[in-house]
Order: C-alpha cells, then structure tokens, then sequence
C-alpha cells in the first residue's frame, strides 16, 4: 500500500495506517533534520514537531505532489526558520571553522587503547566535521545543498519543496556547492590528500576542546565505517561521495517510542 493510500485510510480514521504512516515517515524526517541541526537532541526534537504538523495537517493533503514532497515542505518550511538549541551555539563561519580544522592534530591516539576504538573514533570525526561544515552554509543554502547532493532529488523536486523556480534552486545549489568544494579542497584530506588533515589525526584535539565525547559518541555507533565507501563510489564527484558515503542513521528507540505515543495521543484528542 502506498503513501498516499495509506493517507486516506488514516484520513478515514484507521488508526494503523496513521501509526504505518509514522513509521515510514520518521526516518526520512530524521535525517534531514539531522544533516541541517547536526546533533541529534536537536533533529530529534525537530522531528516530533514536523510529525507534529504532518498529522496535524494531514486532512489538508490533496494528492496533488507525492506526500514526500508535501512532508519535505513542511520539514523544510520548520528547519529554515527553526534553530535547534545546540546547532545554534556551535554555528561559526566558514572562516572561523577552518581554523578550527587547523587546531591541533596528532600523530598519535592516546584516548584508544585498540585499533577497533580509533576506527570508531575516525568515523565519529568524519561524520560530525563534514556535517558540521555544513552549518557554515546559510540554512536557504544548506537545505538547497542536502536535497540535491545528500539526499539525491533532482532540481524540479528541490524546487518544488523549497516554492521556488528551479534556476533559483541551480543557482543557490551551485554557490552552496563551490563553497563545500573549496573549503574541502582546502582542509580535508578526504578530499584532497594533500592536506595534511586526517580524522585519526584529530582525535586527541577533539577531545581535549571537548568537542568529541567519548562516553557519548553521536555518529559512530549509529553509522557503519564510511571512511573507506568514499574512494569506492567512483559514479559521484568527491565532494558529494563524502556525504552519501556516510548512510542514513536511525531514529534511536527511545525517541521513536516518545514520538509515536506523542502523535498517537494527538491525533485522537
């Protein structure tokens, strides 16, 4: 059954098709909040209240766009205006993360006590510094930036979501992109081998600024090492095969359990 059948039955009353509906929808949401917020307290909070929304304004859905389109539209319409508490403190410019970047780096790990921890680190350092670039970005050019490159829709669907033309969605989506290709270029050495970066050689810096916790690792136990996907996906430019390598993570069970009683609840006052 489709989306879209299952929003009538749910429209009907059924109250397992509301619940189908949730969970097909939960993900998706996720992980766009999380690619535009970074940390997961805040995408998990910004998911509830976009499902907040979807269900709340689900018997205005006329079919007329596929319901993906018309959730990522809500989505996008709250993530734009909406900052999550600590994306918003953690925001810099580009220039200000550069030199971030360029703080501290280590030939040795002195936090892992075995190679399987310093992988898990690595990852955890990859994931949280590409996103993390992210929030350089303007959010008009940072959702424009994940819709096409992270999350794979073309420019007619991008527009669509966002209201605008698509040479508009082109046109921000080709400013957002020189500015990750060349602050990777710059300091990644993902990207650019030649830069001295390297997310092993971070580990300890991270640490020690308390911007890597390791009783509390936000990426690594959710995703699976992609450091290594990012020279095997030889179909995509280097800049975009960073982000894709690193795959869709998982609402963790306890949120999912909070927000499916959560609009449950609502739906039936």
């Amino acid at each position: 059954m489709t989306l879209e059948q299952l929003v009538e039955k749910a429209k009907d009353g059924d109250g397992k098709a509301l619940e189908e509906i949730i969970v097909q929808l939960r993900e998706r949401v996720y992980n766009l909040a999380i690619r535009m917020l970074l940390f997961p307290e805040d995408a998990q909070d910004a998911t509830q209240e976009i499902l907040i929304k979807v269900i709340t304004q689900l018997s205005t859905f006329k079919g007329k766009s596929k319901l993906t389109t018309w959730v990522y539209r809500i989505a996008t319409n709250y993530l734009i205006t909406t900052k999550g508490k600590l994306s918003s403190s953690f925001a810099m410019s580009i220039d200000a993360y550069g030199e971030l970047i360029d703080r501290g780096r280590s030939e040795e790990v002195t936090y892992a006590r075995n190679e399987g921890e310093i992988r898990l680190l690595e990852e955890e350092v990859k994931v949280s510094c590409t996103h993390g670039l992210l929030l350089c970005l303007n959010e008009q050019s940072r959702i424009v930036y994940i819709l096409s490159q992270i999350l794979d829709l073309n420019s007619i669907e991008g527009a669509e979501i966002l209201n605008i033309s698509t040479d508009n969605f082109r046109k921000q989506l080709s400013r957002a992109r020189s500015k990750i290709r060349n602050f990777l270029n710059q300091k990644c050495g993902l990207y650019n081998p030649q830069n001295p970066c390297r997310c092993r050689k971070k580990i300890d810096s991270l640490i020690d600024q308390d911007l890597l916790n390791l009783k509390n690792l936000r990426f690594a136990g959710q995703t699976d090492r992609s450091i290594e996907l990012i020279d095997q996906i030889k179909t995509l430019e280097k800049d975009i095969a960073i982000y894709r390598s690193t795959p869709n993570m998982e609402l963790p069970e306890e949120a999912t359990s909070r927000i499916t009683k959560t609009l449950i609840h609502i739906k039936q006052i």
